[in-house]
Order: structure tokens, then C-alpha cells, then sequence
């Protein structure tokens, strides 16, 4: 279990508090460093020959004209299996403290490569994704000058996908130009709901640039969570049972385009998923009149989404391997 993830577990109450005492503060858009290595992830994250259908891209469960996900309660894999999890946002994930909802991939590069190997997901290898990259010219020739080596390898691979996956950072939501100084941003309402979600004890886990992603909480804390789906959350890795349940806190950014909530997907409104948490959490029962304002606060969040011309995918060559949908 990674060291992040053990630290992140108990701090639950926790957060690095900005000058005006807001538990919340602002994205800030993202910072491009190696944009050649960001330009060779786009085409990768969009690049379907990464899965063994030549169907499924990082794209498909991770939709970025969705929100960063795919809106099922959990994600179609290959031969139209049931994935076994819903599938969290991509957008802001370099803001979590681990990846993945049990936390078993400490960076975005080691998540990068956990679907592509996953038989349920994209079915491939690492080995056969190496393959697919290394015979198609245009990706080696990039390879090659973006990492100052000719050989291709899945670190590479990986590595692309994450820094492209770093740039999907959603400033300039209405709550973030509030936050700064605008005080036309919100409504009365929403200023209202987001006093509630402080009162109520949301921030104790909802805190942070992202509202959430940096700790690991047990779902449940008052009331037990019933659900059909067998996931046990960071148990599936220590195996103890006081892991159980105990999951990522998701991030509450966007969380108006996330829908269906929660690790299994089981909520599709967001005033269900405020009065689940606030009752299994917290052991409030809010009334319809806070909740619709506490979700009034809560679509202040949204943020401005990834906007780019999508990435024209280099043909591929004579020797690459082919596609196998049906196997």
C-alpha cells in the first residue's frame, strides 16, 4: 500500500486553509511545461489500438465531453463487460492523492497503464500496447524526440497519457470567481448552500482545490451503506477488515456532469446523493429546501472544460496488429 495513500487515510479533517479561511480554494488552469509530451498523450488518451477491440480509448470511460467520465453506473469493457466500478473523473485527477478509488496507483502514469492490461477493460498487454505504438512511424518518430530514445517502452506510453491527463484542470468556475473576490458570481441561494455544506460538515472531506480526492474515507460513518457492488474499497488491498468501504473521497468539482455518485454508480440525482451523504455520513437528515440549496452551491463548481481540436491519430502501418473486437 503506498505511503500517500496510509497518510491520506486519517486526514479526514484536514486542509491547508487560504487567507479568508475558506476550506475550498481555487483551480488554477494548468501549466504546461512539455507540451510535445502532452501533444503525443492527447493522441494516446484518444487512440483506441491501445485496447485489444481497436474500440475502447482512454476516452471511452473517461469521456471528456461528459465531464471526464462516461455517465454509467459502471463502465462498458471489452466484449461489452461489466466493469466493476464506476468510473471517476479525469478532470483535476493530478489533484488526488492517490488514483483509482482504493488508492492502488500512487500517480496518474501507474493508472495509465491499469486499463490497458485489465481483461474487463481494454484487454490488451503491455507488451501487445508496445507493439501496436512501436510499428506505427509517426509515434516512434515522437517517441524518439520527445524522450531522447529508440526504443519505445510502456513508461513512455504511460508517461504521455499523464502529462496530457495533467492539463484538464476546470478554472474559472462561479464559485472560484467568488472565491476571488466576485460577489455577483453566486446567488443568494447558492452563497446559502455552500454556508450549509460548510455547517453541515461537508468540508470535513470535501476540502481542498479539487472539494475532495485527498483522503480516504469509510462510506458509511453513521449509517451502513447498502449496495450490490462487491468492491471493499482499500480492504481490497490491505485486507483488513477496517479498510472495508474505506474509499477515495471523490472530488466534488464538475460534479453536476458526474452523475450516476458514488463507487457503484447506484445514485443518478445529485439531491440523492447530498441526502445519502449527509445521512450515512453525517447523521443529518436535511430537509428538500436545504438540499436543493446545498446543490445549488454544488453546480457552482462547474468549471471551464478541456477545449481542443481533437487529435488526428497517425494511420497505422503496414505490420501493426490488428484489431481483434470479437475475440
Amino acid at each position: 500500500m503506498h505511503k500517500s495513500l496510509i497518510l491520506a487515510a486519517g486526514a479526514g479533517n484536514a486542509w491547508a486553509l487560504k487567507p479568508n479561511n475558506e476550506p475550498i480554494q481555487p483551480i488554477e488552469p494548468a501549466q504546461i511545461a512539455e507540451p510535445a509530451k502532452v501533444e503525443l498523450g492527447k493522441q494516446l488518451f484518444f487512440d483506441p489500438r491501445l485496447s485489444k477491440s481497436g474500440v475502447i480509448s482512454c476516452n471511452s470511460c473517461h469521456n471528456l465531453s461528459t465531464g471526464g467520465s462516461d455517465n454509467l453506473p459502471t463502465s462498458v469493457g471489452h466484449n461489452w463487460q461489466q466493469g466493476p466500478i464506476n468510473s471517476p473523473t479525469v478532470l483535476n485527477s493530478s489533484m488526488n492523492v492517490a488514483q483509482f478509488w482504493d488508492g492502488r496507483a500512487k500517480d496518474l502514469q501507474e493508472q495509465a497503464g491499469g486499463p490497458i492490461a485489465n481483461p474487463k477493460e481494454m484487454a490488451f498487454s503491455h507488451q501487445q500496447a508496445v507493439a501496436v505504438v512501436s510499428s506505427i512511424p509517426q509515434y516512434r518518430e515522437a517517441i524518439q524526440k520527445t524522450y531522447k530514445t529508440d526504443k519505445v517502452t510502456i513508461d513512455a506510453i504511460t508517461d504521455a497519457i499523464a502529462e496530457f491527463e495533467k492539463t484538464l484542470a476546470t478554472p474559472n468556475s462561479r464559485f472560484d470567481r467568488w472565491l476571488k473576490g466576485d460577489q455577483q458570481a453566486l446567488t443568494q441561494t447558492e452563497q446559502d448552500g455552500y454556508q450549509l455544506f460548510k455547517e453541515t460538515g461537508c468540508v470535513a472531506c470535501h476540502n481542498g482545490p479539487a472539494a475532495g480526492g485527498n483522503s480516504f474515507q469509510k462510506m458509511g460513518q453513521v449509517e451502513a451503506y447498502k449496495t450490490e457492488n462487491p468492491a471493499q474499497g482499500v480492504a481490497g488491498l490491505t485486507g483488513k477488515d477496517v479498510d472495508r468501504f474505506k474509499f477515495k473521497v471523490p472530488t466534488l468539482r464538475n460534479v453536476e456532469l458526474t452523475y450516476p455518485y458514488f463507487h457503484d454508480g447506484a445514485y443518478w440525482k445529485l439531491e440523492e446523493a447530498v441526502d445519502v451523504m449527509a445521512r450515512l455520513q453525517l447523521g443529518r437528515q436535511l430537509s428538500a429546501d436545504e438540499i436543493g440549496k446545498i446543490v445549488a452551491f454544488l453546480k457552482t463548481l462547474t468549471g471551464e472544460q478541456p477545449s481542443f481540436a481533437l487529435p488526428a491519430l497517425p494511420p497505422s502501418a503496414a505490420d501493426t496488429p490488428l484489431p481483434q473486437p470479437f475475440h
